[in-house]
């Protein structure tokens, strides 16, 4: 006997026209890329997608073409996103950050149709433009502007398209199974990967996104996704704001410090999410410019793991709540967030703080385990170490265009993470399965030095590498770069570490660099330092 209830497809087109009839009114701001902050609403963002989606669908493109952008967290990306995805098409987000050869491989795998564009990268294109084999228009998200048409032939405008659009477009009805968004990894080895989500998966994790446990946004947020738009869909930011009305702040271009602290003054942002070296530089300026961050209750940090220091002194100096969390784009991306148990709601506070430095609990929707070499199941004990599995409601089954490669073992996705589950489900990353060091057949957590470096108060940022060593296969070194002004030696970094690890996993040395390199996605390129100082504890 089946239920006797409605059924209605999950589908993206369905999250926009709730937030216009709902919440129509609610402002979005929009950091502009020539500069200024413009005010829409959410019923002028679906208005908008709506004719976005009328004049893709007058053009004659296959079912589920690719639409690409390369574009900032602005309104027109906000548009693209629903008017793409809704009318039937898949919305392809790429990183501007990536190596041209990368861009022109992506665009070319995926076979866009179409580019949307800010004006920023017009000069990235234009070099390129002559090697993209699929696509037809390249569209820059703005007025129409003659100088930049000078720069590249053939360039089209968003607001022309707009323009010609009709805002009374009626979206399809599509199979909720319909492909929706594609995002690359970042291809740190080999070509880059496509990871395909459908509607119905993006849709349930904007569900479960929305929950208490996990980020829960509110009508009454207002939200700034520092995580950029063009990253795994800004975490789905995008698509849980219109589920609940949030407001929200577009950030633009500039995502350092001054920027953000008086974004979040001005606009009163009360949640905003990103990577750990956005907020250093966030932290760094507001206790420059003596702002207090009044509006701020929560701060949502992924993409690497998150020093206990930064936890600290958001909650110490600005009574911001810090929720650590973990995913990847293979995972759309939620995985885990750190919220306490109504258990832990007695404990002393510095074992509170202590379970906040994971990772957290998966959300419903998601399963976790840890298997050994062999692929055995390994126990929750919050000790032993494994290789971390997931499976769940929005998890690929393959990427893109590699289907029937026998991606998954028994069903479960091979992260690439070696982590720690408790029994209670918290996981902790220990390192990346590359990342970890192994010395004398012994295992050091990467993650766990680079936590105690970034404790430092003369440190700005550090980064922990194994380099190869002539008697313990490879022993930690820390690099790292010095807080503005101050005078700093290797030994004192080192002593740093008395006390807070085994003797054994004290780094043998510390290399002072001006910066650390960064990959696309804000993480640290560690095997760039591992290249750089591979005869460092050799030579």
């Amino acid at each position: 006997m089946l239920g006797l209830m409605m059924t209605k497809p999950l589908l993206i087109s369905s999250l926009i026209d709730h937030a216009e009839r709902y919440h129509g009114a609610t402002e979005i701001w929009s950091v502009e890329t020539t500069g200024g902050v413009e005010q829409t609403s959410w019923a002028e963002i679906a208005a908008n997608a709506r004719r976005l989606g009328s004049t893709l669908a007058g053009k004659g493109f296959e079912a589920q073409a690719r639409i690409a952008t390369i574009a900032w967290n602005n309104r027109r990306h906000l548009e693209v996103y629903f008017g793409s995805s809704g009318a039937g098409f898949v919305c392809h987000t790429i990183n501007p950050r990536l190596h041209p050869e990368q861009l022109v491989y992506i665009i070319n795998h995926a076979e866009d149709r179409v580019l949307f564009i800010d004006a920023t990268f017009v000069p990235l294109v234009a070099a390129v433009r002559d090697k993209l084999e699929t696509v037809k228009h390249v569209v820059v998200m703005g007025r129409r502007d003659e100088a930049l048409a000078e720069k590249l032939p053939g360039l089209e405008f968003y607001d022309d398209w707009i323009d010609a659009g009709d805002a009374g477009f009626a979206w399809p009805e599509l199979d909720e199974n319909t492909a929706s968004s594609l995002c690359y990894t970042s291809g740190t080895t080999g070509n880059p990967k496509g990871v395909l989500y459908s509607h119905r998966s993006t849709l349930l994790h904007a569900f479960a996104s929305n929950t208490r446990d996990v980020i829960g946004y509110s009508a009454m947020d207002v939200v700034m996704p520092v995580v950029p738009m063009f990253h795994v869909n800004a975490w789905g930011a995008p698509y849980a704001c219109a589920m609940s009305g949030s407001r929200m702040v577009m950030p633009g271009p500039d995502l350092h410090g001054e920027a953000l602290v008086k974004l979040i003054d001005e606009y009163g942002v009360t949640l905003a999410m990103g990577v750990p070296t956005i907020w250093q530089g966030l932290l760094a300026y507001a206790g420059k410019s003596g702002s207090t961050l009044s509006s701020l209750e929560r701060t949502v940090i992924g993409g690497s793991a998150c020093p206990p220091s930064m936890i600290d002194a958001f909650r110490e100096k600005y009574g911001v709540e810090t929720v650590h969390a973990w995913g990847m784009s293979e995972m759309s991306p939620l995985g885990s967030s750190n919220h306490p148990l109504a258990k832990h709601r007695d404990l002393p506070l510095e074992d509170q703080r202590k379970l906040r430095e994971n990772q957290g609990r998966p959300p419903y929707g998601v399963e976790l385990k840890i298997v050994d070499d062999a692929g055995n199941t390994l126990p929750q004990d919050g000790v032993t170490q494994g290789d971390l599995m997931v499976r769940g409601h929005w998890v690929l089954t393959d990427y893109f265009r590699k289907e029937g490669e026998g991606l998954l073992e028994d069903g479960w996705f091979a992260t690439g993470d070696v982590a720690t589950l408790d029994p209670d489900g918290y996981m902790t990353i220990r390192d990346r399965s590359k990342d970890i060091i192994k010395s004398g057949g012994e295992w050091i957590s990467s993650v766990e030095l680079e936590n105690i470096a970034m404790g430092h108060p003369e440190l700005d940022s550090a980064a922990a590498i194994g380099l190869p060593h002539p008697k313990w296969d490879e022993r930690p070194v820390i690099v790292a770069v010095k807080a503005e002004g101050v005078e700093l030696s290797e030994d004192k970094v080192l002593h740093w570490f008395d006390d807070k690890v085994a003797k054994w996993q004290i780094p043998d040395r510390v290399v002072f660099v001006d910066n650390l390199p960064l990959g696309a996605t804000g993480k640290v390129l560690k095997r760039e330092l591992k290249e750089q100082f591979k005869d460092l504890l050799t030579g």
